[in-house]
């Protein structure tokens, strides 16, 4: 079995795959000072309650946005798998091009759900969101390279910054509304975050897909990502593993590249 794992701002996502089929996966939250015995332990635990055996994990691959963490995950790959982690990045085959000013900046995440959009869309043009800490909208060009995209405050990190903000307004679920004129300001606060969002991720959209130059589909993935596809008129999927699901791609495109093989 391959081990897979996306570390983001908030949460870390890691998933089991037997072949292609995610056979398990674990929604963690994302811990700056947890050691790699700590971590280590934590994987042990959610291995033992699904009932897999460390000897079955054969490989690991690291996708990651949040640099301190990094190290601790490799030591908890060595530990758990008993080797080195692949880890997406510099000089890794992913089998798409990077078609931007400074390749090197470009984030994992944003490399793992290109390739897993491309893939499930069956090549480009497309784009995918991610709807995180940050959204962001990635854009694959036609012959399937990335070439980069948009970056917009997430919705919950946008609430907690109104929140902070502003003295007479507190956090609220995000959920849909009764109307979009809200009669409290509970009800005004989600208007303005549900449905404006999805007017801004409606807008945005179709200038990426005008400068793509064609129809491109949108993948979407992310905590939010269904609750905001019900609003949008331009998402026509929703992958809630779609990061895992890159990861996975990259993993076997490079195994490929190694064993002489084509993709």
């Amino acid at each position: 079995m391959l081990l897979t794992i996306d570390i983001g701002n908030t949460h870390v996502a890691l998933g089991l795959f037997d072949g292609h089929t995610l056979l398990h996966h674990w929604r963690l939250g994302t811990h700056r000072q947890d050691t790699s015995d700590e971590t280590s332990a934590t994987l042990r635990s959610l291995f033992e309650l699904a009932g897999v055996s460390l000897g079955q994990v054969e490989s690991s691959i690291i996708a990651c946005v949040v640099p301190p963490l990094l190290p601790i995950f490799e030591r908890t790959c060595e530990k758990i798998v008993g080797r080195e982690p692949v880890v997406v990045g510099p000089g890794v085959r992913t089998g798409m091009a990077l078609r931007v000013d400074n390749p090197r900046e470009v984030g994992a995440d944003r490399i793992v759900n290109s390739v897993a959009a491309c893939e499930l869309v069956g090549g480009g043009p497309a784009i995918a969101v991610d709807f995180g800490t940050a959204t962001s909208f990635d854009c694959i060009s036609e012959d399937g390279a990335f070439v980069g995209g948009a970056i917009f405050p997430g919705v919950l990190v946008s609430l907690e910054a109104l929140v902070a903000r502003a003295s007479r307004l507190s956090s609220v679920e995000i959920v849909r509304p009764p109307s979009a004129i809200g009669r409290n300001t509970t009800h005004n606060l989600q208007s303005g975050m549900l449905f404006g969002y999805a007017g801004m991720v409606d807008t945005l959209i179709g200038r990426l897909r005008k400068e793509l130059g064609g129809r491109a589909p949108v993948v979407a993935t992310g905590g939010l990502a269904n609750l905001i596809a019900l609003e949008a008129q331009t998402i026509e999927r929703v992958e809630p593993f779609l990061p895992l699901e890159g990861v996975r791609m990259i993993y076997e495109r490079r195994l490929a590249a190694h064993s002489g093989r084509p993709d």
